[in-house]
């Protein structure tokens, strides 16, 4: 049923993947499909923000992220897994999505922290994933 799997995470905080690639990984070895392991880098380069920054900042926050994700992968993953890691740029749940279609997921697998009364029920990005994924989206609470 579900043969490609997006699994949205931020590397600076455990949490994000320490209950949901479990999660992921079953799913996509019940059905021999592939595991995509997304991250998602702010943009800093644009407007005043990126003043602040060096030129060649983005391109080497990017080259960091996408090192660090593929050595979580490769220790976190089983080799029975096919694994891609992701790295894209911009906004959390934009991106997410984006990612989703252009990998033709059949499933964004999430983890949400417990809420806050502000973020009643799941929170601002899953919540915002949920509502404007094409596909289906399991939320596992960390």
């Amino acid at each position: 049923m579900f043969r490609t799997i997006l699994l949205p995470i931020d590397l600076s905080e455990a949490s994000s993947w320490q209950k949901a690639m479990p999660a992921a990984v079953e799913q996509a070895r019940g059905e021999g499909g592939s595991l995509h392991v997304l991250t998602v880098v702010p943009n800093f380069g644009e407007g005043t923000v990126g003043a602040y920054f060096p030129p060649d900042f983005a391109e080497r926050a990017l080259a960091t992220a996408k090192r660090d994700l593929e050595a979580l992968c490769a220790a976190q993953v089983p080799e029975d897994v096919p694994v891609k890691a992701m790295v894209r740029s911009g906004s959390i749940y934009h991106e997410i999505v984006e990612a989703a279609g252009a990998i033709g997921a059949d499933l964004i697998v999430l983890a949400s922290h417990r809420p806050a009364f502000r973020d009643y029920l799941i929170g601002p990005n899953a919540e915002r994933v949920m509502r404007h994924a094409d596909c289906s989206v399991l939320v596992v609470r960390g």
